[in-house]
């Protein structure tokens, strides 16, 4: 058997479900690559870009944040929220990534909750901008 099945799950609705040949994810730790008989485990994810193979084609999917579970023959990935490329604003990401930069910019000292906001803003416009420009990989 050389595929599992993937589910991308967040709070609102199941986003990807689908048996797919490999995975990359980016945990806490660094990039963690999943193939089909991967040991169980579960870790933490950042705000970045996975990506998905399936029958030789790659997806990339924005995820934010969230833990990633990983079965004998399925990976669940539970997301605070988690977007395909289709679903993606550009115009909407590159003006959240302007607005986070200039909030980060311009932060006083004893703003730092509001500074931690702006850079998750950031992470997760970037990694909206990146999924987005891969739109042709689907």
């Amino acid at each position: 058997m050389n595929t599992f099945l993937l589910e991308i799950v967040t709070p609102e609705h199941l986003v990807f479900s689908k048996q797919v040949n490999s995975l990359v994810v980016r945990g806490v730790e660094g990039e963690l690559g999943i193939l089909p008989g991967h040991i169980p485990l579960v870790t933490p994810l950042q705000v970045a870009p996975l990506s998905v193979k399936v029958n030789g084609e790659t997806i990339t999917i924005a995820v934010h944040g969230g833990f990633v579970e990983v079965h004998k023959d399925k990976v669940t990935v539970l997301a605070e929220s988690a977007e395909l490329p289709k679903d993606i604003d550009l115009e909407r990401a590159e003006a959240a990534r302007e607005r986070a930069q200039r909030r980060l910019q311009t932060r006083s000292k004893q703003d730092e909750i509001d500074h931690r906001r702006a850079e998750l803003a950031l992470q997760r416009a970037v990694t909206r901008i990146k999924v987005s420009a891969g739109k042709g990989q689907q």
